[in-house]
């Protein structure tokens, strides 16, 4: 695997919208491990305010960010940031990805074996997956065994009627609805805990609602509803495994930042041993797959 250059391992930032300016920079800025060394996105005045507001600098040529970083988080769109990590990975850059990776197989396997052939480390922000509560108790669960079946919900409002959040303008978001953002997270609980989805069925619900029915290796069964157009009231996030130890809660997370943090640890550690993590780039693919086949079958319910 590419190893990490002497010092303090240099982090680049591409992207500029709300989830960059809110999350990404703030944590990496923060991060006492890193050099911040800079920030690209396809808005260049964009690119200058967070840079300054973090102490960096904005790049216009995404190519001279890669030469100037040991690895780059990305920020962006699904479908901009997969050719963009395949550049990355053949620039030699850990990458550090958003979820999902793509919203095409063909795309998330580009970047799957772009990471592989260049012998990068790679990391897919799954919130879930990297915020301290809800990793232990992934970790405890999976460790556990024994379950029988997993419930999910995530209900949120970006869609609802009166929502001023600032991601409801989101293109991708718009086309793709809570099963390409909200679904990934589900999953990567899911999968590490009852293991590889082994069939599917998904049944569209109201606006961009879909509710999944899933079998795992393990043999367990889960569900799981998943939704940006729920109403305020109704929003929650919540996940509960049922098996012979009886019932277990996921807990709470506070926020993206400090996920982030733990995500760049996670990222620097692969780089390090040459240790592939299970939520990197061939994980991020397999979400991919999944979400595919879903959204098939949604779409083969309602003639879409």
């Amino acid at each position: 695997m590419t190893k990490l250059s002497g010092g303090t391992p240099r982090i680049g930032l591409l992207g500029t919208g709300p989830w960059a300016g809110r999350a990404h920079a703030p944590a990496l800025a923060a991060h006492e491990g890193v050099e911040f060394s800079g920030v690209w996105g396809r808005r260049p005045e964009a690119a200058a305010e967070i840079a300054d507001a973090c102490g960096t600098r904005a790049y216009d040529d995404v190519d001279a960010l890669f030469e100037a970083s040991d690895a780059v988080a990305f920020a962006l769109p699904p479908d901009i940031q997969a050719p963009l990590a395949v550049r990355a990975a053949a620039a030699g850059c850990h990458v550090l990805l958003d979820k999902p990776v793509a919203t095409t197989v063909a795309a998330a396997r580009d970047v799957a074996e772009a990471v592989e052939k260049a012998e990068v480390a790679s990391i897919v922000f799954c919130t879930l997956r990297f915020a301290e509560p809800t990793a232990r108790w992934i970790d405890e669960q999976a460790a556990a065994g024994g379950w029988f079946l997993g419930e999910a919900h995530w209900l949120g409002t970006l869609f609802a009627p009166g929502s001023t959040s600032a991601y409801a303008a989101s293109p991708w978001r718009r086309e793709k609805g809570g099963l390409w953002d909200v679904g990934p997270h589900v999953l990567s609980v899911l999968l590490p805990v009852l293991g590889d989805v082994t069939d599917i069925t998904c049944v569209p619900g109201p606006e961009d609602t879909r509710h999944l029915i899933l079998r795992h290796a393990s043999g367990a069964g889960s569900t799981a509803t998943l939704s940006l157009s729920a109403p305020p009231g109704a929003a929650e996030a919540a996940l509960t495994l049922h098996g012979e130890h009886g019932r277990a809660v996921m807990p709470g997370w506070d926020g993206a930042v400090g996920a982030l943090g733990r995500a760049v640890d996670a990222l620097l550690e692969s780089a390090r041993t040459g240790a592939a993590h299970g939520c990197d780039a061939r994980f991020g693919l397999r979400l991919t797959e999944i979400l595919t086949e879903a959204e098939a079958l949604a779409a083969a319910r309602t003639g879409a």
